[in-house]
Parts: C-alpha cells; structure tokens; sequence
C-alpha cells in the first residue's frame, strides 16, 4: 500500500470452525467477506444504509487479496480499512486482515467503490459528505 491513504474503520471479526477449508485454514474467500464486513459496517457508521431501498449507494467493481500468512481457527481477525483520495464518482479501499494478538499482516486486500445509481446501473457523484470525510 504505497498511495495516500487514510485509516476509516478497523473491525474484529471471529473466525468460525467452518470458515476454515480442507487445509485446516481460513478460505480464501472468507477473506474477501471480512472485507466487505468491515466496508459495510464503515459505510453504515458514516452514514450511509448499503440497501436497494436507497436509490443510490456503492457497489464495488473490483477486488482482490494477497494471502500471506494462512490463519486458523480459533481467531479473532483484525481488519483495517483505508481510503485513497475520492475520484468524481469511486474511491480505493485498501484493507490490512491481521489477527488478535499478532502484529503480523496476513493480508492484503484492496476493492473500488464505485457510487451507483441503483435504478439506472449508472455511476454518480460520490455524496457530498462521504467526499469531505475523505478530504479530510
């Protein structure tokens, strides 16, 4: 992660028995789930309902994730989630996955946010206030 970024949300989440995969370690799709665990749960706290009910709201158009260290259960993972400078309608998350205890990464993920018109499937503006918590 060597673009600006600011820390928005750290999290914790329990690993489950059954979060685990035939390896005996946490799959790697799970990972993917603590991240947009701890994107949703920043976005709801500043603000913003991620539901179809809203007429607009974010949806991500890529994400990816570097395994580095396998984890296990039993766990408590730390995730924490940055963001890059706002564009006129996405913003970067960037996210570290760690566990409790430990000061070691595990992982690294990253996802675009995009804001979206629900109805027309179209990108918009990032909402005023979401671009001045960003700016600042």
């Amino acid at each position: 992660m060597t673009e600006p970024r600011i820390l928005l949300h750290t999290t914790r989440i329990p690993v489950r028995w059954g979060d685990m995969d035939a390896y005996r370690h946490v799959n790697n799709t799970i990972y993917f789930r603590f991240c947009e665990q701890a994107r949703v749960e920043w976005l709801e706290a500043a603000g913003f309902a991620v539901s179809l009910d809203q007429s607009e709201g974010p949806v991500i158009i890529n994400a990816a994730c570097t395994f580095m260290i396998p984890i296990n259960y039993p766990a408590t993972v730390v995730v924490r989630l940055y963001a890059g400078a706002p564009g006129r309608s996405s913003v970067m998350n960037w996210y570290e996955i760690g566990i409790d205890g430990d000061d070691r990464v595990f992982a690294e993920g990253s996802a675009k946010v995009v804001w979206m018109n629900h109805l027309t499937g179209k990108s918009v503006p990032l909402p005023e206030t979401l671009r001045a918590m960003l700016e600042n």
